[in-house]
């Protein structure tokens, strides 16, 4: 044990790098994500997971009686709140590493202040390409659009789709969605017919379904969050368009089904990484726990929290007992074959992008099903 002179010499030598187990209090780390706003059912969801990933961790003792606290901090998942939020953080000695925030926005706005200072991010749904790129700081666990709209191009043109409009929620993350898809599309020698933008917050989406329906794609792809979709396929069965249509991950929401109704719903594709109905063990207890403590299933945004705290807090229990930001930015580094409830995530050391994989589904009959899963 440190006496209590050498602590606090400690603590002048690195005041933002030490943790406040220095001052014999445990850990903490930051979480910014939307409690408020538009997005604010993704951040109730995130804290929801991080909540359950926390207590069980405390309660298993592994840090020897250190216990470990989240900071909550709420940015709206607005770029210019994250800014704010990232610099609290930042300035904050007992903070060692930050998770979120939700939207690519918000999180590469926050990884401008962390690559400066030289802390670790790890973002649950920060899916951009460049987010990652920014720094040696930054982390994330879920599969880019670089992935994903390759994947479901692939998948789209071997079910026979040849020509396709995409319709995506216009900021960064719709945007590199579209660019994603749109290439990797075209490089399998389909036609992109159109690709339409709508700001966050529409929900009026006639007047480019109309216009899309004047071109006769043979399919249609989504980038958008669920209480967007489910606008989109009201709004599609309304004008009775019967082509298939597909959408990213984000969509994965049993609400979107709920409020698009069974019909408008049904044969909808999409990708995802997380499935309510798994079998496996650690995933049947995840949703079983959830379930029981607030009400309702998780969803995909809150199975990715929930591995993305426990990374994290794997990462602190590698660098334990001697933990900084430094530190803790090289254990998650080090992150390999991490048995989540989105599937097993590896970073790579160098990129620090998550390997994961992908499952295809489909709503069949008012359900969720899954038809392939893919490695």
């Amino acid at each position: 044990m440190l006496d209590r002179r050498s602590l606090l010499l400690a603590a002048a030598a690195a005041p933002l790098a030490t943790s406040a187990l220095a001052q014999g209090r445990g850990y903490t780390l930051g979480y910014m994500l939307p409690l408020t706003g538009e997005f604010s059912q993704y951040g109730i969801r995130f804290r929801n997971s991080a909540e359950m990933a926390l207590e069980a961790f405390n309660r298993a003792n592994r840090l020897g009686g250190a216990p470990v606290r989240i900071l909550y901090e709420d940015t709206r998942s607005d770029a210019r709140e994250a800014t704010t939020v990232a610099r609290k953080f930042v300035d904050n000695a007992e903070v060692v590493a930050v998770l979120g925030d939700f939207s690519s926005s918000a999180s590469m706005a926050a990884a401008q202040v962390f690559a400066q200072a030289g802390m670790p991010q790890l973002s649950q749904t920060a899916s951009h390409p460049d987010y990652a790129k920014i720094s040696p700081w930054q982390f994330r666990n879920i599969t880019t659009q670089a992935y994903e709209g390759p994947f479901v191009a692939r998948w789209a043109h071997g079910n026979g789709v040849r020509r396709i409009a995409v319709i995506c929620i216009q900021n960064d993350w719709g945007q590199s969605v579209a660019s994603n898809f749109d290439d990797a599309f075209k490089a399998l020698g389909g036609e992109i017919t159109s690709t339409e933008f709508f700001n966050p917050g529409n929900r009026e989406f006639r007047t480019i379904l109309t216009k899309i329906a004047r071109e006769r794609p043979d399919g249609v792809y989504l980038g958008m969050f669920y209480e967007d979709g489910a606008a989109v396929l009201q709004q599609k069965r309304q004008l009775a368009m019967r082509m298939p249509f597909y959408a990213t991950s984000s969509l994965y929401e049993p609400k979107l089904i709920e409020l698009a109704g069974p019909q408008a719903a049904e044969g909808l594709f999409l990708a995802t990484s997380f499935m309510v109905t798994s079998p496996e063990p650690h995933v049947r207890a995840f949703v079983e726990e959830y379930t029981r403590r607030y009400g309702s299933e998780p969803n995909s945004f809150s199975a990715q929290a929930f591995d993305a705290v426990n990374i994290m807090l794997q990462a602190l229990t590698r660098a334990h007992p001697d933990v900084t930001r430094q530190r803790v930015r090289d254990e998650l580094a080090r992150t390999h074959d991490f048995p989540g409830v989105t599937g097993v995530t590896t970073f790579d050391p160098q990129t620090r992008e998550p390997a994961k994989t992908l499952a295809r589904m489909q709503i069949k009959e008012g359900r969720f099903t899954l038809l392939q899963a893919q490695g």
